[in-house]
């Protein structure tokens, strides 16, 4: 090993320590929780291997049926945490999850991408794109018999966020065989770009290129990569987002506030034919409805993604 690689690069405290040697620690793991009936929301779930090679998984999300014979949305869930962190079956998520499936009358598949950077970026989206293609394929049961397909949403909360604009993106050119996408919502999203933008807090966007790095060693450009800056100089123009509509949210106390608004004001601008709405929280940071899911700026956030996906 070479002389100080043991040494701590990086550190976010209760989160993670990554070392300059490449390895990572995990700090302060939230439980994995079973699969099966939720008797506060009557939901229920379980857990599906798409390919036991990758050790790719799906969780799915089953409401109860108020009328058996009416065809459900699906919501294709992509969780957070840097790219390095996280699981559907986390207590973070599944605890998010079970409620947004009862509220929005949703069937939700919650995927369980590979993490970094044990598995190095790319293969995260390549997961998250060959869980969206099986989901909408309709080989489970659950989705085949109480699914309406032509209501597809996809959804994720922070590197989830990103995902989901990743998706988008792919989703506009794969040709005839693309799932048509009705929405996509992402919560606080994590962009980034090499430079700091004007109103981004100090120290931002380095954090940002420093982890995206690590997490995608090989990423052409390091964080002016599309994936992590769409508004980058030759990114993709957004005009190709293979979605009809759109919900961007952000928290005003978020270090990604002024990235994420950025990203909004760019898809509105754009010749993207979709519709595309803001929502802000009002003094709170990032993802703060997983740890906070009672407090009332979370419940008018479920509130709007609910009616975003009802229609609203």
């Amino acid at each position: 090993m070479e002389p100080g690689a043991d040494e701590v690069a990086f550190e976010s405290p209760a989160h993670f320590r990554i070392y300059k040697s490449g390895r990572i620690e995990r700090l302060n793991r939230p439980p994995v929780l079973p699969a099966g009936l939720d008797e506060a929301t009557g939901v229920t779930s379980k857990d599906v291997v798409l390919d036991a090679g990758t050790g790719l998984s799906v969780r799915l999300y089953l409401p109860k049926l108020q009328e058996p014979s009416k065809k459900l949305p699906v919501l294709v869930y992509f969780h957070g945490g840097a790219f390095l962190l996280e699981s559907a079956g986390s207590a973070t998520y599944h605890t998010y999850v079970n409620p947004l499936a009862a509220a929005a009358g949703v069937l939700v598949v919650s995927v369980s991408y590979r993490l970094a950077p044990e598995h190095p970026l790319p293969a995260a989206y390549e997961d998250s794109w060959t869980a969206l293609q099986w989901a909408t394929s309709a080989q489970d049961e659950w989705i085949a018999e109480h699914c309406d397909m032509a209501r597809l949403f996809l959804a994720g909360d922070s590197a989830g966020a990103n995902i989901v604009h990743d998706m988008l993106m792919r989703a506009s050119g794969s040709g005839d065989g693309a799932p048509r996408i009705e929405g996509a919502i992402l919560l606080h999203p994590w962009f980034g770009g090499n430079a700091p933008i004007e109103g981004e807090p100090p120290g931002a966007a380095a954090a940002t290129a420093g982890l995206w790095t690590y997490a995608f060693p090989g990423a052409v450009g390091g964080a002016d990569d599309p994936r992590m800056n769409p508004l980058a100089p030759g990114a993709p123009a957004l005009e190709k987002l293979g979605c009809a509509r759109m919900l961007v949210c952000a928290g005003k106390q978020d270090a990604l506030y002024v990235r994420d608004r950025a990203y909004y004001e760019a898809v509105a601008a754009s010749a993207w034919p979709g519709d595309v709405a803001w929502l802000e929280s009002e003094g709170e940071e990032h993802v703060f409805f997983l740890p906070k899911p009672e407090c009332e700026n979370a419940k008018q956030l479920m509130d709007r993604v609910v009616a975003f996906i009802a229609g609203a």
